[in-house]
């Protein structure tokens, strides 16, 4: 062990002795939120009116129970009061919402990205269709080319049995001749 007037050393941590408070940060912030939302509501603004209302009636005409003479300096303590945690409970609510509008904005991205890619994916795919049945013989061209095959076959028919008829002749002739 360690002489308690010596240092310890860098590696070793201390040891706080001070109570530590676990909070969760994200339920806090849970909670200011709905404490800003509610602060923006209609609802709020119409209790605290009839609050107000109430108040300056009891100080004003309510001789016996004055516990807030007329500047109102309670009244007006309690609104800076609550000035005083509001404030900072809406810019935390702000902040919340920033956070998850960078988060919303990121994963936007992210799909516009992967969107382009499959785009970008598809068009080469339906490239690659459109050439592949420019290459194919369809089967108007198939019957044309198999029609004008016909007719050259045909005609090359029609050329031989021309022929053979000549032929004929010629071997007649020079049997007759012989």
């Amino acid at each position: 062990m360690t002489d308690p007037g010596m240092r310890s050393s860098l590696s070793t941590p201390l040891i706080s002795r001070r109570p530590r408070f676990n909070f969760d940060a994200d339920a806090v912030g849970r909670y200011s939120e709905a404490i800003a939302r509610f602060f923006g509501t209609g609802t709020y603004l119409l209790i605290q009116t009839v609050i107000v209302i109430i108040w300056i009636i009891i100080n004003v005409a309510v001789v016996a129970l004055r516990f807030d003479p007329y500047p109102f300096i309670l009244l007006n303590l309690a609104f800076s009061t609550q000035a005083a945690y509001a404030a900072p409970l809406i810019l935390l609510a702000q902040n919340r919402q920033e956070d998850r509008d960078k988060d919303s904005v990121q994963e936007d991205r992210l799909r516009a990205t992967q969107t382009k890619a499959d785009t970008e994916f598809l068009a080469r795919e339906l490239a690659s269709v459109r050439l592949s049945v420019g290459e194919n013989v369809t089967r108007d061209y198939l019957r044309r080319e198999l029609e004008d095959l016909r007719g050259s076959v045909e005609r090359i028919e029609t050329l031989l049995v021309g022929l053979d008829g000549d032929r004929g002749n010629t071997f007649r002739r020079k049997t007759d001749s012989d």
